[in-house]
């Protein structure tokens, strides 16, 4: 079992959308163990962004994704990485499928309404940026499919 992170950004938030992006990874089957709203502080921002300190549009991603409320999550699922990142879709939105969430709803690359971890190694980075492992709750999904 392989855990993510993934956060609607501030666009996603401003559109009303994180019920509908929450539907999509839910129908997908995978289990929701964190959550959590939030104001991302700008030193989680640079830790968040570490990886394109220097590079000309970090100060972009910093300031895009401290300027408003973010809901943060973590998920789990085999190969869930991977899995979430094609059901999220491309970065550039261009490229993005239909079916995609950024497919379906993103219409600018910088504002692309989700951030998928890309590797199990940024995904505990990630994990560890904004949640606490007591708020990781462990469950067995027991109820039938249909309920």
């Amino acid at each position: 079992m392989e855990r993510t992170f993934l956060m609607v950004k501030p666009d996603g938030v401003q559109r009303g959308l994180i019920g509908r992006i929450i539907s999509r990874l839910e129908d997908k089957g995978f289990k929701l163990v964190a959550g959590k709203f939030l104001q991302i502080s700008d030193e989680q921002a640079r830790r968040h962004y570490a990886e394109h300190e220097g590079k000309d549009f970090y100060r972009n991603l910093v300031d895009f994704i401290t300027s408003g409320p973010v809901f943060a999550m973590v998920w789990e699922g085999d190969d869930i990485i991977a899995l979430s990142r094609q059901v999220i879709g491309k970065t550039n939105v261009k490229e993005a499928l239909p079916g995609t969430i950024r497919g379906d709803f993103a219409a600018h690359t910088p504002h692309n309404l989700i951030h998928g971890s890309d590797s199990p190694e940024s995904a505990e980075k990630e994990i560890a940026n904004f949640f606490e492992a007591h708020e990781l709750v462990r469950y067995e999904k027991t109820l039938a499919p249909w309920l």
